[in-house]
Parts: structure tokens; sequence; C-alpha cells
């Protein structure tokens, strides 16, 4: 029962430091060694389970059980593997990255696009109404010319009375 509690326990980045006294660099380095990801939950922060920072423990001690007791220096099939790992580690990262920062982008276009076709729509209309007028504004001008001709083919004769002139259209 005990043990499923600490199973479960959850550490953060900050405890996880002080229980192994060292930096950030330095835990990221020992990820990197014990083939370990840090985890985020759904807020997005990073977190730790309690056996990866026992493995994370055991590493360090490891490495420095290293520089104090230094080896022959050459590559073994191991180092070659753990590169291997690195790489497809940093790969798999990077692919995660583009994924999301694609998804992201494309969320972010879609949403400051979303009104346009509603702006597109009326921008139509408006341009529709705009050439009815124009054609309104015509036409009421052609009447004023006609208006105009027929108040002036009207001289006056005397005592308030006008006279029709005859006015010749040409059509």
């Amino acid at each position: 029962m005990i043990k499923d509690r600490l199973d479960e326990r959850t550490l953060t980045p900050q405890e996880v430091r002080t229980i192994l006294k060292a930096d950030n660099k330095e835990i990221v380095d020992l990820c990197k060694k014990a083939e370990i990801r840090p985890r985020k939950n759904a807020k997005g922060h990073t977190y730790f389970s309690y056996d990866e920072v026992k493995n994370l423990r055991k590493i360090q001690a490891q490495v420095k059980n290293r520089v104090t007791n230094p080896i022959t220096v050459g590559v073994s099939s191991g180092a070659v593997e753990g590169g291997n790992m690195a790489v497809r580690n940093i790969i798999s990262s990077l692919q995660d990255l583009e994924t999301r920062l694609s998804s992201k982008i494309a969320k972010v276009i879609d949403e400051k696009l979303e009104g346009m076709d509603d702006v597109v729509v009326e921008l139509i209309r408006c341009k529709t109404d705009n050439e009815t007028l124009k054609q309104k504004i015509v036409d009421l001008n052609k009447e004023v010319y006609q208006l105009k001709n027929e108040l002036n083919s009207y001289k006056p004769v005397a005592l308030g009375f006008y006279k029709k002139k005859e006015v010749y259209v040409w059509e």
C-alpha cells in the first residue's frame, strides 16, 4: 500500500533539483543517460515519477564514480547504442515540436480568418448596392436634364401666362 503511494507520487523539477542537489543542466544530462523523458500534466507542468528520480539518483552515483575512478578511454557498444537512442529521442522531440507548432499556427490562422467570410459577403452586398445607386443617379440626372429642357421650352407671354415653344428632340 505504501509502495503504491510512492509509485503514484510525482515530483516537480524543483523537488528533483533538491533531491539530486543538481542544477537543470545536470538533470537534463542525467535524463539523457537514463533515457527518461520528463512528462507534462494536463496544465503543461513538468513532473517526474518517484521511480524515475530513483533511477536518476543511481545514474548520478555512477557518473560520480566514473569521475573519481576513471576507466580506460574507449567507446563501448553500449555507448554507441545510447548515442543512437539519444539521436532518436532528439528527432522524436523535434517531430513532436513541429507537430505542436503546426497545429497551433493553424489554429491561430483559423481563428483570425473565421469572420472573414461574413466580411466578404457584406462587401459584395455593399458593392452591389453601390452599383445600383450609381445607376439610379444616372437615371435621375437624365430625368432632371429632360425636365429642365421642358421647363425652358415655356416662355412668358404676359400677365403670368406662358407659351410652350416647340422643342425638337433628337432621338
